[in-house]
């Protein structure tokens, strides 16, 4: 069989050819890059109507939420921070519906940097709005352009800990978080400041969300990852169904959900946006940037 079709969320910005200026579908070339490497077929998706969600779905074989700007607080019932960026609210609608349709066809995805805020939402979470006034430091964005190294310890037993294993160094910057975590995620790495840097999805087949951004580094381990388990979803089965519209597993528990053990490990269930932490996986850890954006006509913050 051909090589998976992964889509790609853009977004439309002004952009210029010679002396024209039009709205574009706009994509860092990052995102493309990766998963061409990684064995996939990419193919940029623009924010269109609900409507164009199920089509679009039923046409992937996994689905990738492309970093950006700060989503829209009122989405989870907050007033905006004052450094809370301008919201784009068409990506915002277009990307919530497509995460809840990827989810109910059991489409492998991977979420980054926004992508897995909205990956949060879309499960009933909140998000720190400005990282700095629950840490007191600007550590996981010290500079405004540049993407920041990343020290993460991971949950041996989920999904991503399989990938990377108990330790990684990740590329990133943000000044937004998950505060609350929604509904069916399991916090599988996060850093030493009690940030979670990624989750997964229990009780399907791939649903990853990761806070830091692999396609600005060489590491292409979670992208191989989506495509292999994209490339499972695209193999019809012996009913000629294809498995992207399988049924989760019974009782909808994945391998990342136990009791970790207490080394430094955030605290099991977050209540409140500034100090508690979500739920985790099972096990203590053991494995596992958005430079290049196309110019724009309004600046955003990027997550």
């Amino acid at each position: 069989m051909g090589r998976p079709i992964i889509g790609i969320t853009g977004e439309l910005e002004a952009a210029c050819w010679g002396n024209w200026v039009r709205e574009a579908v706009v994509s860092p070339v990052s995102y493309t890059r990766s998963v061409e490497r990684a064995g996939g077929t990419p193919v940029v998706l623009p924010p269109v109507p609900a409507s164009s969600v199920p089509s679009l779905i039923a046409r992937l074989d996994g689905l990738l939420l492309a970093g950006g700007g700060d989503m829209d607080p009122a989405l989870y019932g907050e007033q905006p921070h004052p450094q809370t960026g301008p919201p784009d609210r068409r990506r915002d609608r277009f990307e919530l519906a497509m995460v809840r349709a990827a989810i109910d066809a059991d489409l492998p995805f991977l979420a980054i940097g926004r992508g897995m805020h909205i990956l949060n939402v879309a499960r009933g979470g909140t998000l720190t709005q400005h990282l700095p006034d629950r840490l007191g430091n600007a550590s996981h964005k010290p500079d405004p352009v540049r993407m920041a190294a990343h020290d993460l310890q991971l949950s041996a037993a989920s999904k991503l800990g399989r990938v990377l294993g108990a330790a990684a160094q990740a590329p990133g910057a943000h000044h937004q978080a998950i505060s609350r975590i929604g509904s069916g995620l399991l916090t599988v790495a996060w850093t030493e400041d009690q940030v979670v840097e990624a989750v997964e999805l229990a009780g399907r087949r791939f649903g990853l969300g990761v806070q830091w951004h692999p396609e600005e580094g060489q590491d292409l381990r979670v992208f191989e990852a989506l495509v292999a388990a994209a490339a499972t979803a695209a193999q019809p089965e012996a009913g000629g169904q294809s498995a992207a519209g399988a049924q989760p597993e019974a009782g909808g528990q994945s391998a990342a959900g136990a009791q970790p053990e207490p080394d430094g490990q955030p605290p099991v269930g977050a209540q409140s946006r500034e100090s508690a932490q979500p739920q985790q996986a099972k096990e203590a850890p053991p494995a596992g940037g958005t430079a290049g954006q196309p110019k724009k006509a309004r600046r955003r913050a990027r997550a």
